[in-house]
């Protein structure tokens, strides 16, 4: 098999292929300090396009691709959510569909609704309730090349829900090896101080390692 070399960015300027402000706000203070611009798809103009995908990749290529042949410019999309082993890894890529009300996104709506299938399972104690955070970084050239940054933190699920920092299904996200749920942790100490914390903290480190700091 041949050495597979790693694609690495030239130019200065990013496109943030998604419309939402707080994650563009988290990118751009990621890549900022390398010298790097990073504006957002909405910025552009560009349409949300449909998440068709089956794997957490996938769709992280289909909002990059879109926005980096729509702009000609590479781009860098996320991709992410939460897998529950005892339901066979629901509600993966489904995670914020699972939050929709028809009038918006309700997370609340979304940990009743995961509870309720975990007690379905009879998944009650801690060992039957694991699963993972995972995060997709996926950033694309106009060409269809791809590069892929993964991140995954291991935890527990837990009811009733803790805290009310974070978002989505954070407050009943137990990570290992801590007392405290995502909800109730700032998000300085999900980012990790000494070593990254959350999944997507996780992507965006490799991210940075391999693209940023040799940039």
């Amino acid at each position: 098999m041949g050495i597979v070399v790693m694609r690495m960015l030239e130019g200065r300027k990013l496109v943030v292929a998604s419309h939402n402000k707080g994650k563009l706000a988290e990118i751009a203070d990621l890549i900022g300090p390398f010298g790097f611009e990073a504006r957002s798809a909405a910025e552009y103009g560009l349409p949300e396009p449909a998440e068709t995908g089956t794997t957490f990749e996938e769709n992280a290529y289909i909002k990059a691709f879109a926005a980096a042949s729509a702009t000609g410019l590479p781009a860098l999309s996320d991709d992410s959510g939460l897998a529950v082993d005892a339901l066979d890894g629901a509600p993966g890529v489904y995670t914020a569909d699972w939050a929709e009300t028809g009038n918006g996104r309700d997370f609340g709506r979304a940990m009743a609704l995961t509870e309720a299938k975990l007690a379905e399972k009879g998944a009650v104690a801690p060992g039957d309730r694991t699963g993972r955070f995972v995060s997709v970084l996926c950033l694309a050239w106009p060409d269809g090349h791809a590069e892929y940054f993964r991140g995954e933190v291991e935890g527990t699920l837990v009811w009733p829900p803790r805290g009310e920092k974070g978002f989505g299904y954070d407050p009943m996200f137990l990570p290992d090896g801590h007392d405290r749920t995502f909800g109730e942790m700032s998000a300085q100490e999900k980012h990790g101080t000494a070593a990254p914390l959350s999944h997507r903290a996780r992507a965006f480190d490799r991210f940075r390692r391999a693209m940023l700091e040799h940039a």
